[in-house]
């Protein structure tokens, strides 16, 4: 990325949301290359603008089913280096998880989690820089739907803090600071996370957050 602004597209049938988001990252430094209502409208979109990023609502018509998720899936295998931040109403988790195991330049938020502009600011600017993000709350929504048979169960209280934390996409000196541990602290759970997911080490936050997606989708 130059020192230009981070150019972004914004995709929701929902006319006045898809307003007054695009009115809130101009105020926060973005520009705004469009706005659509519906898939094929973010896909003619996408390839004339060339956005940075593109925030997509899961369902829009004409059956509010997966239509954004597909249109995600079009521009992420047209367009690799386009960020993704899918932002829904709804959980749809076993749909996305596929594009979220990409663990590079994507992420899934919920709309009514979202409380903070900062926080929501720093989360676009995570992905935009090659991040992955992925709201606690749809970790936990998994976790919950497959406890019975889960091996989180393996897993220490701590280790599943500092699984959910990874799944955010956080560094070892966010989930250090967020859990008040060393870093040292933070390598040794990872290292005892991925033992018993039977996956290698890896440095990568990217890396770490395929892990976790790959890990809650094994039933």
């Amino acid at each position: 990325m130059d020192g230009s602004r981070t150019r972004i597209a914004l995709a929701d049938d929902d006319v006045l949301l898809r307003e007054g988001l695009a009115s809130l990252l101009e105020r926060s430094g973005f520009e705004i290359v469009g706005q659509a209502g519906d898939a094929p409208e973010l896909l003619a979109l996408v390839r004339q603008g060339r956005p940075d990023l593109v925030v997509i609502d899961i369902r829009m018509p004409p059956h509010h089913t997966t239509e954004g998720l597909d249109a995600a899936w079009a521009i992420r295998e047209e367009f690799p280096e386009t960020g993704i931040l899918l932002l829904s109403a709804h959980i749809e988790v076993e749909q996305a998880m596929e594009l979220l195991a990409a663990g590079r330049r994507v992420g899934y938020l919920l709309k009514s989690r979202v409380t903070s502009v900062t926080d929501f600011v720093e989360t676009i600017e995570r992905i935009v820089r090659g991040g992955a993000v992925v709201d606690p709350s749809l970790v936990q929504e998994l976790i919950a739907a497959r406890r019975r048979n889960d091996p989180l169960e393996l897993l220490t209280e701590r280790e599943r803090e500092v699984l959910a934390l990874m799944a955010e996409g956080r560094s070892n000196a966010g989930i250090a600071h967020q859990l008040w541990i060393t870093e040292g602290t933070v390598e040794k759970h990872m290292h005892s996370i991925l033992s018993r997911m039977q996956l290698p080490e890896a440095e990568d936050d990217h890396r770490r957050v395929l892990a976790v997606l790959t890990f809650l989708k094994a039933r």
